[in-house]
């Protein structure tokens, strides 16, 4: 279990306006990633270190946008002016969100520009709509594709600022070890602030180290 990528909704002036100004903030080369036809949205890569990446996308005018849970929380959140839409995390098993969710993995496909389709197992993105805070969850089905490898960086990402509850977000992830430590043993260069728990669930911000230093966004 690890984390894969963090998403960010495209804001008012569209996805390729937004991608070069989060491009430009940390200095990576933005990737055109191209379409995902069954949930009607398109993204944008930025590879970051260590298998990681942001994930810049926006709803097309497509009638699988309402249908789909992923599209519904890209356009709902570009409709009040874009920003984070949430956080990913990557298991080498889906069982278990599988048995604890109760219903089978969603299957995700993009089509790259240069004509590749990459494909992957999702679930959880549902929930992610009801609490942003929670990630949901993805397994590639071939690593050698994962959007990481789109391009070269040396920015990593560092630390994710929730508003809502830690215990929440282990439950859910299903760790079960004394608060803290099990964490520094999951994602040990990772910084997890919670603020406002009572509040509105949502990613708030997302930390960078690049060459110039620490971004945040």
């Amino acid at each position: 279990m690890r984390i894969d990528h963090v998403m960010y909704a495209a804001e008012n002036d569209g996805l390729q306006a937004t991608a070069e100004r989060l491009s430009q903030q940390l200095g990576i080369e933005v990737r055109d990633g191209g379409v995902h036809p069954r949930f009607g949205t398109r993204n944008m890569i930025l590879p970051l270190r260590q298998g990681r990446f942001v994930e810049v996308v926006e709803a097309l005018e497509h009638p699988s946008v309402d249908k789909m849970p992923f599209g519904q929380a890209v356009k709902a959140r570009s409709a009040n002016g874009g920003g984070w839409v949430g956080w990913v995390v990557e298991l080498d098993d889906m069982s278990g969100p599988v048995a604890k969710l109760g219903r089978p993995t969603t299957e995700g496909r993009r089509h790259r520009p240069d004509g590749a389709e990459i494909t992957w197992q999702q679930i959880g993105v549902s929930d992610l709509v009801v609490d942003p805070q929670l990630p949901y969850f993805i397994h590639w089905d071939d690593p050698a594709q994962h959007p990481s490898k789109d391009g070269a960086t040396d920015v990593a990402l560092k630390g994710i600022m929730l508003a809502g509850a830690p215990e929440r977000v282990r439950e859910w992830l299903g760790l079960t070890g004394e608060p803290g430590v099990d964490r520094e043993e999951w994602e040990p260069d990772i910084d997890f602030q919670f603020v406002a728990p009572h509040g509105t669930p949502s990613v708030l911000s997302v930390t960078f180290a690049t060459a110039k230093g620490d971004v945040t966004i």
